[in-house]
């Protein structure tokens, strides 16, 4: 792969440093209060102006078409200062780029020119329920055919952006007898939408400035034209979708170690014991170098994942695999972050207790550490077969 960034990609990764910096990291930990939501949706709105909402969708729908490896640079340094700010910016981006891939033309005229300017604050995918998590396959929630459109029934959980998404991609089984997989259908559905109906917001451990509800469809009716792709291949459209966005979450992975690690070696320069500086002793030096390793190593496995996809060659397992790792390194990041501040890294005055809780979902959405390293060996064993 070509290593070195162009210069498109420098000046996208370099603008959302400098949006991170001025506008993000302020709030960052008013957010994680439960304040502040009119900021946070002003940034949002600041990044649509800037291109970050629909950054692989082509300019003809009004996106940046800036490609898969300029999303990852941005997603990474939005996590540098705010996780809560680039999970909301990542899904987003996941939701203009399936309705760019399988929508009609209307559909894609219609709605991805709102999604790149932020007339819709943000985008939401409903996939997940309360018995098909891991197992999306599962799902239970209902679209039966009425006349000239479908109605949905059921109950959708864990929905990032719910409560301020314009418009929502939502999966429901369509075929209840077809074997399990095959009677799945895709919908788009704008916010309003009778039936539709945002739940509780869950009380979360970290990203807490990101919004994750509960949506219910009851009766919820929508045209035939709602329909995207065609109906009953839904299930493969998500699991093509989760891979893309399994490299969003990577990048968002490792701007959380990256500013739990920078945190931790500002400390360690300035902290003194012994009439020396920490940084001076080789234990607190091999925990940094250990860490920095990580942070490079997951940076490369990202990339490569983003110039596959970039280049429409096979990615889902360069995609897994980096998202099992930079999630991993998230997690061994932050901890060590916290045991290179001490008392002080477990105390809300420094940031690294908060890199640590933000870090700690990593693991879990678009896939568990356990479902990546199935991907993989998966894919692997396909190979050698």
């Amino acid at each position: 792969m070509q290593l070195e960034l162009d210069q498109e990609e420098v000046m996208i990764r370099d603008t959302a440093r400098r949006i991170a910096a001025e506008r993000l990291a302020p709030l960052a930990g008013r957010l994680d209060r439960g304040e502040g939501r009119s900021e946070f949706l002003g940034n949002l709105a600041e990044l649509a102006r800037h291109g970050f909402m629909a950054l692989n969708v082509r300019a003809e729908y009004g996106g940046a078409e800036a490609g898969t490896v300029a999303f990852a640079l941005a997603i990474e340094e939005l996590a540098y200062a705010c996780a809560s700010t680039a999970v909301t910016t990542s899904v987003t981006n996941m939701v203009g780029e399936v309705v760019q891939a399988v929508g009609s033309e209307e559909q894609r005229a219609t709605h991805l020119p709102r999604l790149a300017d932020g007339a819709y604050a943000a985008g939401a995918f409903c996939l997940t329920e309360s018995g098909a998590g891991s197992d999306p396959a599962a799902m239970r929630m209902r679209a039966r055919r009425d006349g000239d459109g479908y109605v949905l029934d059921g109950s959708k959980i864990y929905i990032t952006s719910a409560e301020y998404a314009g418009l929502f991609v939502v999966w429901a089984v369509t075929d209840p007898e077809a074997p399990k997989g095959r009677g799945i259908s895709c919908f788009l559905i704008e916010r309003g939408t009778p039936g539709l109906v945002i739940g509780k917001a869950e009380e979360k451990m970290g990203q807490t400035g990101s919004a994750t509800n509960v949506v219910n469809f009851d009766s919820c009716r929508v045209p035939a034209s709602a329909l995207m792709g065609r109906e009953n291949d839904g299930f493969r459209i998500a699991v093509g979708e989760l891979a893309g966005g399994r490299i969003g979450i990577a990048a968002l992975s490792l701007g959380i170690a990256r500013a739990a690690m920078d945190a931790a070696k500002a400390y360690v320069k300035q902290r003194r014991q012994f009439d020396a500086a920490i940084a001076d002793f080789q234990g607190i030096q091999w925990m940094i170098a250990d860490r920095e390793v990580d942070l490079e190593a997951a940076r490369l496995l990202i990339l490569q994942a983003a110039y596959l996809k970039e280049k429409r060659e096979p990615y889902a397992k360069a995609a897994s695999m980096a998202k099992l790792f930079a999630s991993e390194v998230a997690h061994r990041a932050t901890d060590t972050a916290i045991q290179l501040l001490g008392g002080a890294g477990y105390c809300s005055d420094f940031p690294v207790e908060r890199y640590a809780r933000d870090a700690r979902i990593t693991r879990i959405y678009e896939g568990t550490s356990e479902i990546q390293r199935l991907i993989i060996a998966r894919e692997t064993l396909r190979q050698v077969a």
